[in-house]
């Protein structure tokens, strides 16, 4: 008898394929695996913060595998601009349902063994809920970031979204992302040169 096989690892390596900012001109595109991964550096980076500056007991490696699988719903979803995501509560809700059926179907391409040990990646648990507070931070500098490159690249159409996120990081209250805002982000801004 030949064993059965699963889809779920063939359907991540999909990420590549999912283009973000889909309604601004790029100068240099942008997909959700490498968003993803950049989220995933950012969170453990700002576990780690809280934990040494804050005395916080973050798991900063849960951190990061949040922060890993935080877009994969997107493989079935697409990425939903966030102009139209938070349009309004209802779409909100509406999205937010979207994506839960999104993840359960990426759950069930998995044998039956394993999916409880993928579950809290992708389903929200109260017991990880400051973990997502410091993913949601890390998937904002994340997003300032690549505005940043735009702008530094002559590309003036992120400029607008720079502000946005910008404050969005101020109104998150998280200290630990005030920290690498200051400690870290500035050198973003300067060239492969300016950083040796």
């Amino acid at each position: 008898m030949e064993p059965k096989k699963y889809s779920f690892f063939a359907m991540l390596a999909r990420m590549k394929y999912i283009e973000r900012w889909a309604l601004m001109r790029n100068s240099v595109k942008e997909n959700i695996s490498e968003h993803s991964l950049e989220v995933a550096m950012i969170a453990h980076a700002l576990a780690i913060l809280g934990n040494k500056r804050l005395q916080k007991s973050y798991n900063a490696e849960h951190a990061a595998m949040l922060g890993l699988y935080h877009d994969c719903t997107e493989i079935i979803t697409g990425d939903m601009p966030t102009p139209v995501k938070y349009e309004n509560n209802e779409i909100q809700s509406a999205y937010k349902q979207i994506e839960k059926a999104a993840a359960f179907r990426l759950l069930n391409m998995l044998p039956s063994d394993l999916r409880e040990e993928y579950e809290g990646y992708f389903i929200e648990s109260p017991e990880d809920k400051e973990l997502h507070r410091l993913v949601k931070a890390a998937d904002k500098i994340s997003a300032l970031v690549k505005c940043a490159e735009e702008i530094k690249a002559g590309n003036r159409e992120f400029c607008s979204a720079e502000s946005t996120l910008q404050e969005a990081i101020k109104n998150l209250h998280c200290p630990e992302a005030d920290l690498f805002m200051e400690e870290f982000f500035p050198m973003y801004q300067l060239t492969l040169d300016e950083l040796n």
